[in-house]
């Protein structure tokens, strides 16, 4: 069983992107993506699914609801690789780092189109 759960936007090309990267380097099942428009989301009640699009969101195997960028380096520190947002997590950068996440969420379809050319997608896969 996995010992993260990662719900995620599977229209927005970047969000995608981000849950292959965590898939490859996570050989060992530790970490479940849920893509928040899928069926397979109606096994979180608990997640508020107009919260969930909004912000990431990650519960862990004890319940404990992790959002933004505390998610990701939740889901990182599982693969061994939570170095990579620890600096955001530190206390004098995480007010902004923080600011800049909510910035980049509210905006994901813009900036993806910016960055891939595609604002959303209609069949992305993880697999």
């Amino acid at each position: 069983m996995a010992k993260l759960t990662l719900f995620y936007d599977g229209t927005c090309p970047l969000c995608v992107g981000e849950m292959r990267s965590l898939h490859r380097y996570d050989n060992t099942n530790q970490i479940r993506t849920v893509d928040i428009h899928s069926e397979e989301f109606a096994e979180f009640p608990q997640i508020d699914p107009k919260q969930a699009n909004l912000i990431l969101h990650a519960i862990d195997s004890e319940g404990t609801l992790y959002l933004g960028l505390d998610a990701a380096h939740q889901a990182w520190g599982k693969l061994g690789r939570g170095w990579l947002y620890a600096p955001l997590r530190w206390k004098i950068i995480r007010p902004l780092a923080d600011k800049i996440y909510l910035y980049f969420a509210r905006n994901r379809y813009r900036i993806s189109y910016l960055l891939t050319g595609t604002s959303r997608c209609e069949s992305c896969r993880i697999d």
